[in-house]
């Protein structure tokens, strides 16, 4: 027997999607795209792999096959069937060479191309910050868009293209996520609904046991006893022989027995149980309620009265050459600050030309450390930023002018154009663009002054979230694919409005991209003349 020559190629990397690994990828969704092609040629790499499987077995199947046939007949009469020197011959000929041959068959590893492609694919694969990262972004969302772990478990968010769901496996994952960052609050949440989808009947190799294990003991740290006991003996009607159990069992117990000795001299302890969880509600600050109901649309401050005041109208920059027979669209989205937004004012081709200059160079967005001054990360800026500068390209230029002649400022000492891209859940916590008084050397390398204005291009439409919001005045701009807006960060006076402090909600549902120039103080003289008063 003669077996057919079988090869087996796996394309190694095809059109690899990077030419350099990425960090960080939750912070941007623009760099998670690239993942969706690298799991696609890595599926395509698996059904290679389980093709040539599937060729292999096949021909071992018929061999087997040929093989049973054949020593069926031979085990009936062996002597008569030898007697024909064909057969004794193949015989000799089959268990000298051809089992030989089926060996090797057998033992042939097809996995190698499979290997090599995943070996040369996993340097861009995401790592455990990344998955922890996605996993508090889903908590962060939570919180701001006050979503029950329920509706995100079953996908149910408003304007998805494409639902999914989380396995009772995933809310085991986020559950133990939270609870690594002495998170029991979410701990508690997550644990609970993978507890109820198992309860529910649904298949998984997560484990009872052990949610009941991480729940119980979030739900003791969160001060309710009485239900840490309960969780804490269904665990053991499931694994009565748990040790850990077993041991808090009798802790909670004696816990129960001292604090039922001590309710009987006072109610002290309620009272106390009562103030420490006012003292965590009051953990979030009033600005942080009032940032996630502007992110959700809620608690506009502005009265009809005001909003009378607020127009839309054609606008020439102030009588620019430029704008005179072609005017723009503008409409007034705040008062105090005011906050104009322009309309159609950068087009799709545009958009498309940043975005694919700024992707190559997207990096984790950083924060200037007040203290020291020096560039980190933070946890409340989720997003990757990269700069462009006028002279690289023709598209860029032509922004920065039409930035120019629009706000009637000088852009020769502005920053360079920032652009960003928002991650799964990106948002910027409430911050100032301008630096404060106690910052004053905040933008002393660049010998420009402060940041005297805000112009915010949106490059997409965000399905749901994204907003950008002032806490202390309670203005919510949604963004708005082709639009910008623009604010004054200082008075005239140079003193810094402090109603200007702003926020980039959690991003919902979609990919949201932007880009900001920020207008320094130099060069803006005699364009906009300081006046006597400081609020003025």
């Amino acid at each position: 027997m003669a077996f057919n020559k079988m090869w087996y190629t796996v394309a190694l990397g095809l059109l690899l999607p990077f030419s350099y690994a990425h960090t960080d990828f939750f912070t941007s969704i623009g760099h998670m795209t690239d993942l969706i092609n690298t799991e696609k040629d890595l599926v395509v790499s698996l059904k290679d792999y389980i093709k040539a499987e599937e060729s292999k077995l096949e021909q071992i199947k018929k061999w087997a096959e040929k093989l049973d046939q054949l020593t069926d007949t031979a085990t009936k009469d062996p002597e008569g069937f030898l007697g024909h020197p064909v057969n004794a011959f193949k015989l000799m000929k089959r268990l000298n060479t051809e089992w030989g041959e089926l060996e090797s068959l057998v033992l042939k590893d097809m996995s190698d191309g499979f290997i090599s492609n995943m070996t040369i694919q996993r340097q861009f694969f995401p790592n455990d910050e990344d998955q922890t990262g996605a996993a508090k972004a889903l908590l962060r969302l939570q919180d701001t868009y006050n979503l029950d772990t329920d509706t995100l478990s079953r996908g149910n968010l408003p304007g998805v293209k494409h639902k999914s769901f989380l396995t009772a496996e995933d809310c085991f994952e986020l559950g133990k996520i939270a609870y690594t960052e002495a998170d029991y609050y979410h701990t508690e949440l997550w644990m609970e609904q993978a507890l109820k989808q198992l309860d529910e009947g649904e298949v998984s190799s997560a484990d009872k046991a052990y949610i009941l294990d991480y729940l119980s003991y979030a739900v003791y740290q969160q001060g309710d006893l009485g239900k840490a006991m309960m969780l804490t003996k269904r665990l053991l009607e499931l694994d009565p022989e748990h040790q850990r159990a077993n041991g808090n069992m009798k802790y909670f117990e004696y816990i129960m027995a001292k604090e039922k000795e001590a309710n009987k001299s006072s109610t002290d302890s309620e009272d106390q149980m009562e103030q420490e969880t006012e003292v965590k509600k009051k953990d979030y600050l009033p600005e942080r309620r009032k940032y996630e109901m502007l992110c959700r649309g809620e608690g506009l401050k502005m009265t009809p009265r005001r909003q009378k005041r607020l127009f839309c109208r054609y606008y020439d920059g102030n009588r620019n050459p430029r704008y005179i027979l072609g005017p723009v669209k503008q409409e007034d989205e705040w008062d105090k600050p005011r906050i104009v937004r322009f309309l159609d004012i950068i087009s799709d081709e545009e958009i498309e030309t940043v975005k694919e200059l700024a992707k190559p160079r997207l990096r984790r967005a950083t924060i200037s450390n007040p203290i020291t001054g020096a560039l980190e990360t933070a946890h409340y800026r989720i997003s990757k930023s990269a700069w462009l500068s006028g002279y690289e390209s023709p598209v860029v230029s032509r922004i920065n002018t039409r930035i120019q002649d629009l706000t009637g400022l000088d852009v020769s000492t502005a920053e360079e154009l920032q652009v960003a891209n928002y991650g799964v859940g990106g948002q910027y916590e409430p911050h100032f663009d301008f630096g404060r008084k106690d910052e004053p050397d905040a933008f002393k390398e660049l010998g420009t002054g402060n940041r005297i204005a805000t112009w915010l291009f949106y490059m997409s439409d965000v399905s749901a979230g994204g907003a950008t919001v002032f806490p202390e005045v309670g203005a919510s701009v949604w963004p708005k694919k082709g639009t910008a807006v623009f604010w004054y960060n200082l008075f005239p006076s140079g003193e810094g409005d402090y109603s200007t402090r702003h926020a980039a909600c959690p991003v919902l549902v979609g990919n949201k991209w932007v880009s900001n120039k920020w207008l320094h103080e130099r060069g803006q003289e005699f364009r906009r003349p300081c006046t006597l008063s400081e609020l003025e």
